[in-house]
């Protein structure tokens, strides 16, 4: 049995890796500040699925004086590190905010556990690093020197300060460059949620571009796997991606969407958005590897996941 410390804990992926951890026997922390970059009841609500075996705490991870009272009192034999400003669209509009939370948070978070002598950190990096990249698939080795949004740029930003402290005071640490997670509790304004609601609603569904644009969608079961073995097998320094290395089309994905919920989605077309790119897809083969990783869910069975659970909360 471990203590963990989970970052974002409250979120969507957060919840469920928290959920995963006390399954098998770790004891955990949340640190999340609920904030209102969608409906706090969410957060909330996503705690309550979480349960009251994991201890909670309300804060911000810049907060250098919460942040170290919580180490010294907690004693963690790891940190897994979700919490941070998300989205690459938002970024555009206050990107003072994002490199606040997401550089300055992180940074915090590292002085801590150099304080404390040191400890395995997992670091929730993005697929977003690898910018307008066209060589497919992205791998971890791959020049990424070229960010096209601020959340992209502060998520590198994180990835260089975790090997800098790695290498200024050797504890290991895993960065993981995930690729567009969905699955149950998906935050609600990602486009799986944002379509499958407006399919149901009969509401008209944000279809950017041409429709060509690919996407490398990974169930939620798969993160999480990914997450636990990174944190179980974290040693020097390393970056993994996590992905379903499989693409999907926008246009395949209005489809299987339409078809999961028995409905025809109407499409509002639009021009590619600033911050987008043309193409994700992992390269896992490293995870593979090295961490056992097994990525199995394919998005045709996610996605009647996914609908299964948003009919049953919304009593459909």
């Amino acid at each position: 049995m471990s203590r963990i410390l989970v970052t974002g804990g409250a979120g969507f992926i957060g919840s469920h890796l928290c959920q995963a951890l006390l399954a098998r026997g770790d004891e955990v922390t949340i640190l999340d500040n609920l904030n209102d970059y969608y409906d706090p009841s969410i957060k909330r609500g996503n705690l309550e699925e979480v349960g009251p075996g994991a201890e909670f705490v309300e804060g911000d991870i810049r907060d250098a004086a919460l942040v170290g009272d919580l180490f010294a009192r907690g004693k963690f034999d790891g940190v897994v590190h979700l919490a941070a400003m998300a989205g690459v669209r938002p970024s555009l509009l206050d990107p003072m905010h994002y490199a606040d939370v997401n550089v300055q948070g992180t940074l915090v978070l590292l002085q801590e556990v150099v304080k404390q002598g040191g400890m395995p950190f997992v670091f929730a990096s993005s697929s977003s690093v690898y910018g307008a990249n066209e060589d497919v698939p992205f791998r971890e080795v791959d020049d990424i020197h070229k960010p096209v949004s601020p959340y992209a740029a502060t998520k590198r930003a994180g990835e260089l300060l975790c090997y800098t402290y790695h290498h200024l005071h050797g504890f290991p640490i895993s960065c993981l460059r995930f690729f567009t997670v969905y699955g149950p509790r998906q935050r609600p304004e990602m486009a799986i949620h944002k379509f499958v609601r407006a399919t149901f609603e009969g509401a008209p569904i944000p279809f950017y571009g041409d429709g060509t644009t690919r996407r490398d969608y990974t169930y939620i079961d798969d993160i999480v796997d990914g997450v636990v073995r990174s944190l179980d097998r974290c040693a020097g320094y390393e970056i993994y991606n996590l992905g379903e290395s499989r693409t999907t089309s926008l246009s395949e994905l209005v489809e299987l969407v339409g078809r999961a919920c028995g409905r025809d989605p109407i499409l509002d077309r639009q021009g590619m958005q600033p911050g987008d790119v043309t193409i994700t897809y992992a390269d896992v083969s490293k995870a593979v590897e090295k961490l056992g990783y097994s990525p199995s869910t394919t998005v045709e069975e996610g996605l009647e996941r996914f609908v299964a659970w948003y009919r049953e909360r919304n009593g459909l």
